[in-house]
């Protein structure tokens, strides 16, 4: 965004000029209406057609390449029990079905089922969300084509579950910070990130750049299709589900990380 133009220099906080920078960051923000620094520049409305996107997502080359992406990955199949395997069969029998209740608005997205996975903290656990293969390629088939349009609009300081880009990117840019003189190292977790994502926000976020409503209303079905958890349904009015593949998409920049970088003392 414009007004963190230099964040760089706000984020990496100098001893001489350490309360200058900071009161003005605040007022910044004061000033700033909120809704403009969600994302990193001013690319919300980008100069991209939007409006049949849903045709671009469910064209056939891009949900071959759907496909092909969710068989590779393998991974658990979801509440219906169906396998990657099976996947290829169902497709070839019931994909243009498919497609035309999506491109109709009348297909509805599956429950994810609910599994929990141990954390680093003794005695607590991640809880993820298994989509349906089905559903999957279909994720798949709307990220692929959602990425490029917001990636752009991403921090170039962000590292997380964007393409081309990891752990290994994030740490040679601290060893160039490090290099440059600042060591002191502030590391943030927001905790609970995904699981308190204001659904609200996130489809107001996206139709700012989306202007294919199908789509918009696609992504809102996904996150309203709820839970299964303990053979029961559950309503999921909050948060985005781990382990499906939207979750890259509603993954913002810092959404799970801060790091800042400091020589103060």
């Amino acid at each position: 965004m414009n007004v963190t133009g230099n964040e760089d220099n706000c984020r990496k906080l100098r001893k001489e000029d350490h309360v200058q920078r900071v009161s003005a960051e605040q007022k910044g923000y004061v000033q700033e209406h909120t809704n403009r620094r969600i994302t990193e520049n001013n690319n919300t409305d980008a100069n991209i057609q939007t409006d049949n996107l849903l045709e671009e997502i469910l064209h056939r080359e891009n949900m071959n390449k759907a496909f092909k992406r969710v068989k590779s990955n393998k991974g658990a199949g979801g509440i219906d029990g169906m396998g990657v395997e099976e996947l290829l069969p169902y497709l070839k029998e019931n994909g243009a079905d498919l497609i035309r209740q999506i491109k109709e608005g009348k297909y509805k997205p599956n429950p994810v089922r609910r599994v929990e996975i141990p954390k680093e903290e003794k005695g607590k656990v991640r809880k993820l969300g298994i989509p349906t293969v089905v559903d999957r390629v279909v994720q798949q088939a709307i990220t692929m084509k959602l990425n490029p349009i917001f990636e752009k609009q991403f921090s170039d300081n962000s590292f997380g579950f964007r393409p081309r880009r990891n752990q290994h990117n994030a740490l040679r840019k601290c060893k160039e910070y490090a290099d440059e003189g600042y060591v002191y190292v502030i590391d943030m977790d927001l905790e609970k990130f995904f699981d308190t994502v204001c659904q609200s926000k996130l489809i107001e976020i996206l139709s700012r750049t989306i202007k294919d409503g199908r789509v918009i209303s696609l992504i809102h079905k996904y996150l309203n299709s709820g839970v299964l958890e303990n053979g029961i349904i559950v309503n999921t009015p909050n948060g985005v589900p781990q382990g499906g593949l939207c979750e890259a998409l509603h993954n913002p920049p810092y959404a799970k990380k801060v790091v800042m970088l400091s020589n103060t003392s």
